[in-house]
């Protein structure tokens, strides 16, 4: 796997577990789990922005 790939990879994963941790704290109502489950999506919005933004220059 390609190091673009798996950086990727890795951020759809973060906002994956980011996703669920933010729904889990929610219905449970755990204000640190829901904070910690957007604060994990947000960093890998991010990081995928940044892999589709390094994309866009190889072209």
């Amino acid at each position: 796997m390609s190091d673009s790939t798996e950086k990727k990879t890795s951020a759809k994963v973060d906002q994956v577990k980011g996703a669920i941790k933010e729904n889990v704290g929610r219905a449970v109502g755990n204000e640190r789990l829901t904070a910690e489950g957007r604060a994990e999506r947000a960093k890998g919005d991010v990081r995928q922005a940044g892999e589709k933004v390094k994309d866009a220059f190889k072209r």
